[in-house]
């Protein structure tokens, strides 16, 4: 559960970051993290266009320079823009400067407002100079749908476990998910629906 679904005091590390919605809302909010790249992020819009949701793309600068026909297909179909900075860098290995530099020049692509840490972890150094610029994305749910160890079914099962009202969850746009999104995320959408979710984006107005 500590990786699906986030310990409280992680929490509390990032003190003015969301992590989870309105938990009185019967909604949930779905974002993919590390895109655009041509492998995945054409089925994943497919497939969210098949079911009319819109989602949060929290996108790597560098491949939005590589495949600017896939950022401005996610923006022509109206899905919201994340920042997951340019190189999708490690929390740990680079100077805080070094990572906020890194995270402006994504944004000259990107034009976000929201940002969210690669492997969701930044220095707290690192937080705190972010957090006066962009509104800080985390998470409710992870799917886990990059674990070569977890199969399409395990990735809907955590879907189903962990989801509850306001819920953020994470699928990732990338070659290590891309098999078992064929499955799982369909599948994923179908269940929500059917359990009575509303699919919602966030509104940065009121962040």
């Amino acid at each position: 559960m500590f990786i699906e679904q986030p310990a409280r005091w992680l929490r509390w590390i990032y003190p003015r970051a969301i992590w989870r919605m309105d938990p009185k809302e019967h909604s949930v909010y779905l974002t993919f993290d590390d895109g655009p790249i041509p492998q995945s992020t054409p089925f994943i819009l497919d497939t969210l266009r098949e079911y009319g949701v819109k989602a949060t793309f929290f996108m790597v600068g560098d491949n939005v320079r590589k495949y600017p026909e896939l950022y401005k297909r996610i923006v022509d179909e109206g899905h919201q823009l994340g920042n997951h900075t340019n190189h999708h860098l490690g929390a740990f290995k680079h100077w805080t400067i070094t990572y906020v530099l890194d995270t402006h020049k994504a944004n000259e692509l990107i034009h976000a407002r929201l940002f969210r840490p690669p492997h969701g972890w930044m220095r707290r150094s690192v937080y705190w100079w972010l957090r006066h610029e962009y509104k800080i994305i985390m998470w409710d749910v992870v799917t886990r749908d990059y674990s070569k160890w977890l199969t399409a079914d395990d990735v809907l099962s955590n879907v189903k476990r962990y989801t509850r009202n306001g819920s953020i969850i994470t699928f990732h746009d990338s070659l290590k998910s891309i098999d078992k999104l064929r499955i799982a995320l369909p599948a994923a959408i179908k269940w929500l629906r059917d359990e009575g979710y509303e699919f919602k984006t966030f509104d940065t107005e009121d962040l």
